[in-house]
């Protein structure tokens, strides 16, 4: 294989890095209740967001590579209920679901920072025949997994409180008016029905 660049690793890892940052970051200031809530119609919640992707690190970049954590996740287990990884039991303390995160975070980095980008792997769940990885797609997955959860993450802290950005000090929005927002949304959405009218001639 192609050796990578000498600085792929260190731009793996910023972007994992800032990925997981930003998930974190949407629980703060936030009640038990509001961290917990599911906020659509499949029970997309704060909290549960943060157990699924912690449990998605120590997977594909611990137990993949022969590296286990340790760390017990029954509700990974085979017969946990369907979903068991999306959301926390009222037993379940916020400090705990985010001290385990912080712990997959230090585990997938060792991995990261111990073996080479082409060391292959094999991904427990996958088929058979199918289940061979190399640590560079490993760590790109979970890199994609993570910024997409982040993104779930955005929609549900708005809708909870109308908090956005990706941190405290980069919200990357035109203006922090409610007035503002008002009246765009409202052009928005009188475009959609301008536009509907017009492909259906109604």
């Amino acid at each position: 294989m192609t050796a990578a660049a000498p600085n792929a690793k260190a731009d793996l890892h910023f972007y994992l890095q800032s990925a997981r940052d930003a998930l974190l970051w949407k629980l703060d200031g936030l009640s038990e209740y509001d961290i917990r809530r599911p906020l659509t119609p499949t029970g997309t919640n704060l909290l549960g967001l943060i157990k699924h992707t912690a449990g998605g690190e120590l997977g594909y970049l611990g137990d993949t590579f022969g590296r286990p954590s340790g760390e017990p996740l029954p509700w990974l287990d085979g017969d946990a209920e369907p979903n068991a990884d999306m959301w926390a039991t009222a037993d379940e303390a916020r400090a705990d679901v985010v001290g385990l995160y912080r712990r997959a975070w230090a585990h997938a980095d060792a991995t990261l920072d111990a073996l080479p980008l082409d060391t292959v792997g094999r991904v427990p769940w996958w088929p058979e025949g199918k289940d061979e990885v190399t640590l560079h797609h490993a760590v790109v997955r979970v890199i994609a997994d993570t910024h997409r959860h982040a993104g779930h993450a955005d929609i549900v802290r708005e809708l909870i409180d109308g908090a956005v950005g990706m941190n405290e000090g980069n919200t990357r929005i035109p203006s922090s008016e409610s007035a503002w927002w008002e009246e765009y949304r409202g052009r928005l959405e009188h475009a959609a029905a301008e536009a509907e009218r017009n492909a259906t001639g109604r």
